[in-house]
């Protein structure tokens, strides 16, 4: 595969000196910034995920703050999801839908006030959309990107390690709570989130200025803990059933196809832009859906493109990731797979550019 030209179209990140000394060995490319994707190699650093704590580089993150006495009506125009109820200090996931239902973006949205949210973006264009939607309402709203970029904490040793840095009270963060810790004169908002499955934080660098000088903190004080730099590892979130817009969901998907129904109230999200369309779906069900996919396999190519789900010869759906576990000894992956053939146990075929493998519908994602 070609290397890639630097560019200033693609974004260093405040922590990029910090990854680039940690020996990062390939990158791809996010929200138009770098995101490491391997350090020693896939396996290894899925293994040293599971075991210990990894400093993960995710200021791809893009955010978007939406301020002002009308955020609160714009976010409920994004979004399905009822948020009459949330309060400050909660994190809330939120499918961020069009005028017809589909999605685009799953971002996780940040109260700070009644007045200040942030969204914490997925890989999509999005910041215009939300600006569009504000001036077209002619809403008293500010929408802007800020100056914010977060890191994770992820591993079952997280906690201690941001105990060493934040203080002992990180510890009491409930999932989807955050808090503001001090770090060198400035309250940092830490979030008890994450893209694994393995538990951590996110924390929002409110200031490019301090992103190494947290970096640096956070490796030193990780050292007897096993921490060092990682990234998403793309068969622990497979495991997890962790989703990627862009690969396993696109703009033309409904939340209810992603199974993301559960997310969503349409009902109840009064000006959501996509309610009428979301309230026919909810009603109808959807025809296709998202579903863990064993692979009898013991080693796979990479999925960077879509592989068909075949039965009987026909075509019944599509994997859109896939990964060899070493833990569970088979490949793990996710499909897009039509309601005809999404029950437990049933029987497919999977064919990459490779070759075919059978598979098998799972009943839930393996560490679900």
């Amino acid at each position: 595969m070609a290397l890639m030209a630097p560019s200033l179209r693609v974004r260093r990140t405040p922590f990029s000196d910090g990854v680039e000394a940690a020996g990062v060995t390939a990158y791809t490319v996010y929200n138009r910034m770098l995101l490491p994707a391997v350090f020693c190699d896939p396996v290894k650093d899925y293994h040293h995920l599971k075991r210990a704590v990894q400093i993960w580089d995710v200021a791809c993150e893009r955010q978007v703050e939406v301020r002002g006495p009308d955020a609160a009506r714009l976010m409920q125009m994004l979004t399905p999801r009822d948020l009459r109820c949330t309060q400050p200090g909660q994190c809330y996931y939120v499918p961020i839908v069009d005028g017809t239902g589909g999605m685009l973006n799953d971002p996780v949205a940040v109260k700070l006030a009644e007045d200040r949210w942030w969204i914490s973006l997925a890989d999509s264009d999005f910041l215009l959309w939300v600006k569009g939607l504000a001036q077209g309402g002619h809403l008293d709203v500010r929408v802007k990107e800020p100056d914010v970029s977060p890191l994770a904490l992820q591993g079952s040793l997280a906690d201690d390690l941001a105990a060493r840095v934040f203080g002992d009270r990180v510890r009491d963060l409930r999932f989807f709570r955050f808090g503001y810790f001090p770090f060198q004169g400035r309250d940092l908002v830490v979030a008890r989130s994450g893209y694994s499955k393995q538990g951590g934080f996110e924390i929002y660098v409110e200031d490019s200025a301090l992103g190494m000088p947290l970096w640096n903190a956070l490796t030193e004080a990780g050292r007897d803990l096993d921490a060092r730099a990682g990234c998403p590892s793309m068969i622990e979130r497979i495991e997890g059933g962790l989703l990627s817009y862009g690969n396993d969901m696109t703009m033309a998907n409904t939340p209810y196809e992603c199974g993301l129904g559960r997310f969503c109230d349409p009902l109840a999200a009064v000006g959501c832009v996509g309610r009428a369309a979301l309230l026919q779906v909810a009603g109808e069900g959807p025809v296709k859906q998202i579903r863990p996919i064993a692979i009898d396999s013991q080693a796979l190519p990479p999925c960077d493109r879509a592989w068909p789900l075949m039965a009987a010869g026909q075509r019944v759906g599509q994997v859109t990731s896939a990964a060899q576990s070493p833990d569970f000894g088979h490949g793990v992956a996710i499909g897009m797979v039509q309601m005809t053939h999404w029950d437990p146990g049933t029987h497919l075929q999977v064919k990459t550019q490779d070759s075919t493998f059978d598979a098998e519908v799972q009943k839930q994602f393996w560490n679900a």
